[in-house]
């Protein structure tokens, strides 16, 4: 799922813009909503702004307050959570508000807001589309274990599958009770180079007799405590083969795909290769 958030002031033309993005994305895939609301909303309510999603062609809108509370259902999440939930059933979600989060924005007028900015516009009805999806198709897309599972699941195989086995690698606080904190890791990669290095390891282990699909994800960026960092997901006849080449999986990826990690603990940063 590609996520793409839309920032600016409360005359910036936020929605407006949701609403041309959605009616572009929604011919290619479907596309889901999430409004950011500082008071409980009236969700599609006529003219109000999830209503103005939903009618542009967004298959889900969710409004979400600043406590976390998850109109559409009345479950409390949070954005991330709300993410998570969306990814494995669509290809866009279009983030409307929520400045302060790490996904891909547009920004419209002269908001101050964190870091990545793909695009910027003086208001949502002049931003040029074409750039904006360019930019946004450019970035990896959000990717949850959920999302790789759901994928193998729908893959032509499936019905000889006996067997779903899966890693997640995560960024561990501590080695134990003595060790320095971390308080996050950042990856950089070489893209094209890892891009063909992560097919040929996809393709080396759908060869072996018994497995049938095989997903492979590592993100990049900063990862917090706490937070997944890598996941293998293999669809295979029994669960012998599975596991086999699960660990094989994650032991070349850890090896052969060219991966840089900067570890941020509460005493120091350092990047791994120089250690």
């Amino acid at each position: 799922m590609q996520v793409l958030g839309i920032v600016g002031h409360s005359e910036s033309g936020k929605t407006t813009l949701v609403e041309r993005l959605t009616q572009r994305l929604s011919g290619t895939g479907r596309v889901a909503t999430v409004k950011h609301c500082t008071h409980p909303p009236d969700v599609d309510t006529d003219g109000k702004d999830t209503a103005r999603h939903r009618d542009a062609g967004a298959a889900e809108t969710v409004a979400l307050t600043d406590d976390g509370e998850w109109y559409a259902t009345g479950e409390s999440r949070t954005l991330d959570e709300t993410l998570d939930a969306l990814a494995p059933d669509y290809d866009y979600a279009l983030v409307e508000g929520y400045s302060d989060a790490t996904i891909p924005k547009v920004v419209l007028g002269d908001r101050e807001v964190a870091d990545p900015v793909v695009h910027r516009a003086p208001h949502g009805a002049d931003a040029d589309l074409d750039e904006i999806v360019t930019a946004m198709e450019e970035r990896d897309p959000y990717i949850t274990l959920e999302t790789l599972v759901a994928d193998v699941k729908r893959d032509p195989d499936e019905v000889y599958s006996g067997a779903i086995a899966t890693f997640t690698g995560r960024v561990r606080a501590q080695e134990g009770p003595d060790d320095p904190p971390t308080e996050l890791l950042e990856f950089e990669r070489y893209d094209e180079v890892a891009a063909e290095k992560m097919a040929t390891l996809r393709r080396d282990l759908e060869a072996r007799d018994g497995v049938h699909a095989v997903r492979l994800h590592h993100k990049t960026g900063v990862v917090d405590a706490g937070e997944d960092i890598v996941f293998v997901v293999i669809l295979a006849g029994h669960r012998g083969e599975a596991f086999r080449a699960v660990e094989d999986g994650i032991n070349r990826l850890k090896e052969e795909v060219p991966l840089f990690k900067k570890e941020v603990t509460v005493d120091e940063e350092f990047w791994a290769h120089e250690r």
